[in-house]
């Protein structure tokens, strides 16, 4: 029998008529005879009624959570209404049952609330997506994706599809390797993103190209990151960075609106690499809430203590943080367990100051002189009550450790709000960051991003001081997306191979087709990623990524629904021309 409505639709206006409903059995009520089932599908939830003198009474008692239903009846107004669902007004007086499929019970509540530990809600993952909250996490996601569909066809991108079993680059995390049959001993890789490809589509003259990426990445897990994740990949040709910048920022307002209803009218706030760097002492600045960060380096050199100033003699600098109200908030043992946060990023301890009634105390007072007290007090700009919490070390160290202690404070002492949506771009990163471990230079985003105009010259001089077109887009401190202008020319994307320390055998081993590809005329070009699963994260107000991917992976990289991975057939591995180690 054809289904004439959806359970979340029904109302009022529906009083009389004749429907057809199909759903599962999401709560059933027994009240001495007068029988009551709640209805659901992912469009939301129907209450069917059943009289005592219903000759479907007898039939309702074996009906249990999860049993599938199709009902004929009639819609008539309910006697105790339930603002809280849509349908709350009405209830389907039922003539006709039909059961479709029953169920046993299932090892889950399927609630918006469930006990179910998260290795149970991973390994039933069909069952936890009837979960109404997990069905409207994925309704957004579509509505998301269709959104960016819709913002970019109107802007003339072409949506294309780029391989999946590609050749292994070097690009900053493990690759994913999938072995050849045909080609014995030799391998693909899963791309860690479309990077190259979108590329060669400029050369190819496309101009806008955008696709649904899947990325996939062979790193350690956490809470915000899964072996295969999905982009928002953009690339343009003859675009300079505040064009791109612009037609972004339009897209993610257009999604905000869709999805959110959320009007974004303010341009979002632009600030450098190195204004986030001193301000946050993060590249990813979470702006809900101030607490930014004071260099009173100067100030802790004509100081006493010997903590401070033995670093700053060897290149360190001195930062604070000031927590408004926080002498109350955090007593010593507070400011311990602090101190231990701050470890966790290198640094070796951490400094304390309370300003209480006007007067300044704590653990390192009698190193400072009466003068350096308020000068401290004005630098920090410190109010009665308030906790100033410095850190000395090698400046990385100093920005790290206090940049994610302000994170931290923050949302232990909820300073913000999850609604709050403080979109800004970070622009003008380095083009390259040394590492002391391996000896060499490494790109801060990736190899093929062009260092801005004025700063060419620096790739012979001083590689260290070259600024690159590269921008973040961050929100609520975490990264949405990233991109830059890339190099065009042959000659350049040889230098920043040649600085890399990339051989002219690897180069062109691992790149000599784009290398190739640069010599016929490649326009000036270049693009954007958005991660959309962290996207959805924002928009559905979940810190764990798992909650957006429908089949998701274990912080072990396991599937626990089809026991991913698994051992294979020795066969298997023989055509292969593979053998395993215990």
């Amino acid at each position: 029998m054809k289904r004439t409505n959806n359970n979340g639709e029904l109302n009022i206006n529906n009083i009389g008529q004749s429907v057809v409903l199909k759903g599962w059995v999401s709560k059933k009520r027994d009240l001495g005879g007068l029988v009551f089932i709640d209805l659901r599908d992912i469009h939301g939830i129907t209450q069917l009624a059943f009289n005592p003198d219903s000759p479907l009474y007898a039939k309702t008692l074996e009906i249990k959570n999860e049993y599938v239903l199709e009902v004929t009846g009639k819609v008539i107004e309910r006697a105790s209404k339930n603002k809280n669902i849509p349908t709350g007004d009405i209830e389907v007086e039922v003539s006709e049952m039909n059961i479709l499929n029953d169920a046993v019970t299932t090892p889950l509540i399927i609630a918006d609330e469930t006990d179910a530990l998260e290795e149970v809600r991973l390994k039933y993952r069909y069952l936890d997506l009837r979960r109404p909250v997990m069905q409207n996490t994925f309704l957004v996601r579509h509505q998301a994706t269709t959104a960016v569909r819709e913002f970019l066809n109107n802007e003339a991108f072409i949506e294309f599809e780029t391989p999946i079993l590609t050749k292994s680059t070097p690009e900053g995390a493990r690759d994913y390797l999938v072995p050849s049959r045909i080609n014995g001993g030799e391998f693909y890789a899963l791309p860690q993103s479309p990077q190259i490809f979108k590329q060669l589509l400029m050369v190819s003259g496309f101009e806008r190209y955008y696709q649904i990426a899947k990325c996939f990445r062979d790193e350690d897990l956490r809470s915000d990151r899964q072996p295969e994740f999905t982009q928002i990949d953009i690339e343009t040709s003859f675009m300079g960075q505040d064009e791109i910048l612009d037609i972004s920022e339009r897209m993610i307002k257009h999604v905000m609106k869709k999805v959110k209803n959320v009007d974004l009218t303010d341009a979002f706030p632009i600030i450098t690499y190195k204004e986030a760097m001193d301000k946050y002492g993060v590249d990813k600045p979470d702006t809900r809430f101030d607490m930014h960060l004071t260099n009173i380096t100067e100030l802790a050199s004509t100081t006493s203590f010997g903590v401070f100033t033995s670093n700053i003699d060897n290149g360190g600098i001195v930062k604070s943080i000031t927590v408004k109200n926080g002498a109350n908030l955090y007593s010593r043992k507070g400011i311990d367990k602090l101190t231990d946060f701050v470890k966790k990023f290198r640094a070796r301890g951490l400094a304390f100051l309370k300003l209480n009634d006007g007067v300044l105390g704590g653990g390192i007072i009698k190193f400072l002189n009466e003068e350096q007290q308020a000068k401290i007090i004005e630098q920090a700009k410190m109010e009665n009550g308030d906790l100033l919490l410095i850190v000395s070390d090698k400046e990385s160290i100093v920005n790290q450790s206090l940049g994610n202690l302000r994170n931290h404070i923050a949302k232990e002492q909820k300073l913000y709000s999850n609604e709050d949506y403080d979109f800004i771009w970070v622009v003008d990163w380095p083009m390259f960051e040394y590492k002391e471990e391996h000896s060499r230079y490494f790109s801060l985003h990736h190899p093929f991003t062009m260092v801005k105009d004025e700063d060419v010259e620096l790739l012979e001089t001083d590689p260290s001081k070259a600024i690159a077109y590269c921008y973040d887009l961050v929100v609520q401190g975490q990264e949405l997306g990233g991109g830059s202008i890339r190099i065009h020319k042959e000659a350049v994307q040889n230098q920043v191979f040649d600085i890399l320390g990339i051989s002219k055998e690897e180069q062109q081993a691992k790149f000599g087709f784009l290398l190739d590809a640069l010599k016929y005329g490649t326009p000036p070009h270049g693009g954007i990623a958005f991660g959309l699963d962290r996207l959805i994260m924002l928009l559905v107000h979940t810190e764990n990524i798992r909650d957006v991917v429908a089949f998701p992976k274990t912080n072990s990289a396991q599937c626990l629904l089809t026991s991913a991975p698994s051992r294979v057939a020795s066969e298997q591995l023989n055509e292969l021309s593979i053998k395993t180690t215990k």
